[in-house]
């Protein structure tokens, strides 16, 4: 397993982790949970993704019982959460939502109780709060991290500015600011990553921990013909993945695709995942399998990595013709 520096820290994460959004408690139970995680951790896999929101709560309820009965030594392995958008659902009431210092602070204490930890290692505000003040957010992360609860925090779906503010803020008053950012990145979805996080990047450093390297799964191609009834597109409450991801136009992009993985040998799911830690300010490509097979396969994006020649670059990008417009007039 390769292992990447997160940004300007002296934190490593595997370059490809482990994450439970959507396939925790509605797609997997414990025992295929324990199967997934053990695989992944025993391939090199350090870091665990979850959020307050997942599956409301129980993703973390179910990852806690998981590493309670691994009893992985704490120093090997690196877990997550993330605050925002609370875990009760409709009936979330005023200050159980939002990057408030109430919220943040509660929502630390939930999810430490939900997974069975000391401390988080990292720490996201899964959202941007306009209401809130980031002089408050900077300020609670920075009690958290001294208070021992979180080593790090981040932020998730940011924009470059939001984060370069936040990093303002904290150099005023001497606080520590957001280490690492959780975007969404993959073939179809590029402008933070190839675009409006570069002066961050340059700048003040950042670590990527990117969700959805397979655009929830479009880029294995089983939706080409349809939707499987056990995938996550057939699931309640996910038809805004439907018409996001299939369009006609994107369809005919990923049979162009597959025909390449399948010149290379490969599959396009490896491809695909391949493609996005090959760039290099990606620490991190969160996985979400639900089948060991699925997983495995995965896996082998740490191989196929090495077939991104430039070559294959420049047909990736004849076929997606979507890289974001740097202007740089």
């Amino acid at each position: 397993m390769e292992y990447r520096k997160m940004g300007r820290t002296g934190l490593q994460l595997s370059v490809l982790s482990f994450g439970s959004w959507v396939t925790f408690h509605k797609q997997i139970d414990d025992s295929l949970a324990d199967e997934l995680m053990g695989i992944a951790y025993d391939r090199g896999i350090n870091f665990f993704d979850n959020a307050e929101v997942y599956a409301l709560g129980e993703s973390e309820k179910l990852m806690g019982r998981v590493l309670k009965r691994k009893n992985w030594d704490r120093t090997s392995y690196i877990i997550s959460s993330k605050a925002f958008f609370g875990w009760r659902d409709k009936n979330n009431r005023p200050n159980q939502t939002g990057l408030s210092r109430k919220h943040l602070v509660e929502a630390c204490h939930e999810a430490l109780q939900r997974l069975q930890a000391d401390y988080l290692d990292l720490f996201f505000c899964h959202r941007p709060d306009t209401s809130v003040p980031i002089e408050e957010v900077v300020w609670t992360m920075n009690t958290l991290i001294q208070q021992g609860k979180i080593l790090y925090w981040g932020t998730s779906q940011w924009s470059g500015a939001e984060i370069m503010e936040a990093h303002r803020v904290a150099q005023q008053y001497r606080l520590i600011g957001p280490a690492m950012e959780q975007p969404q990145y993959n073939m179809f979805e590029r402008f933070k990553m190839e675009q409006d996080y570069l002066p961050v990047f340059q700048n003040t450093g950042l670590g990527t921990t990117i969700w959805s390297p397979l655009a929830a799964g479009f880029l294995t191609g089983k939706y080409i013909d349809g939707i499987p009834e056990d995938s996550r597109l057939a699931i309640e409450g996910f038809d805004w993945l439907k018409s996001r991801w299939l369009q006609e136009d994107k369809i005919k992009k990923v049979k162009k695709l597959a025909d390449l993985a399948r010149k290379l040998d490969v599959s396009l799911a490896s491809l695909a995942i391949a493609w996005t830690i090959h760039n290099p300010n990606v620490t991190s490509a969160i996985l979400g399998a639900t089948k060991k097979q699925q997983l495995e396969e995965n896996l082998k994006a740490l191989e196929v990595v090495k077939k991104i020649t430039p070559d294959i670059v420049e047909k990736i990008e004849k076929i997606l013709q979507n890289k974001p417009f740097l202007d740089l007039a």
